[in-house]
């Protein structure tokens, strides 16, 4: 882990204590509407983005894990990820012939694949460093104007409940992403607003040539290999 990154991993890690903090006000107020438990993986089957500071964050949280669990999630997370790049290059498609936007975000949110981090008994590898996204699925958000609840839930159609506001969540999140990167002097100036899938956090190696502080080696032929 990169020593200059710690205290934006601290700051990450109090949005997090906050949100787990809105999560179970939200879910002893709403005790008959939020019906979350342990077991229930309705959500490990979202799709999703994560901001750079946050994958970074879940990438380290990963290579903590013995060698033989590392294997076995990465396999599962480059099938995953082949998986999320044809449903996004059908979305970038459908955009591009006119379709409108937030029918095909409908149509992403209907797709379900596993995340690389669920095992066969529905428990999570990494629960304890789960993305902010997975700890409030069970809750009313918002992205923009277009509200969401898990299926699961009893929330109920046409009653106004407490809604978290995903973009500010977001917002917050390319912030400490920019100071970071700031700080360490990427040669990449759109660096913090990269947004991956966790299958893409898990396997993409966050060295000093993705970061944009060391060029890449030439390849063989003598020439470079191209930036980001």
């Amino acid at each position: 882990m990169r020593t200059d990154i710690i205290p934006f991993y601290q700051q990450y890690e109090q949005l997090v204590s906050h949100m787990d903090q809105v999560f179970q006000q939200m879910k002893e107020k709403y005790s008959e509407c939020v019906t979350c438990y342990l077991g229930c993986a309705d959500c490990c089957y979202a799709l999703f983005d994560l901001t750079l500071i946050e994958a970074m964050y879940i990438h380290d949280k990963f290579v903590a894990l013995d060698e033989q669990q590392q294997k076995q999630i990465l396999a599962k997370a480059e099938s995953v990820d082949r998986q999320i790049h044809v449903i996004k290059r059908k979305a970038f498609k459908a955009a591009q012939s006119g379709r409108d936007q937030n029918e095909i975000m409908i149509d992403i949110a209907r797709e379900k694949i596993g995340c690389p981090l669920l095992t066969e008994d529905n428990q999570c590898v990494l629960y304890e460093h789960r993305p902010i996204t997975c700890r409030i699925y069970g809750l009313p958000t918002a992205i923009g104007d277009k509200s969401h609840t898990c299926g699961k839930t009893n929330f109920e159609e046409g009653v106004t409940y407490p809604t978290i506001k995903m973009d500010q969540i977001h917002d917050r999140l390319i912030k400490h992403s920019m100071e970071w990167t700031s700080k360490i002097g990427t040669r990449f100036s759109k660096l913090h607003e990269v947004l991956v899938p966790l299958s893409m956090a898990l396997i993409t190696d966050y060295d000093d040539i993705y970061l944009g502080l060391k060029e890449p080696e030439p390849d063989n032929k003598g020439t470079e290999q191209c930036d980001r």
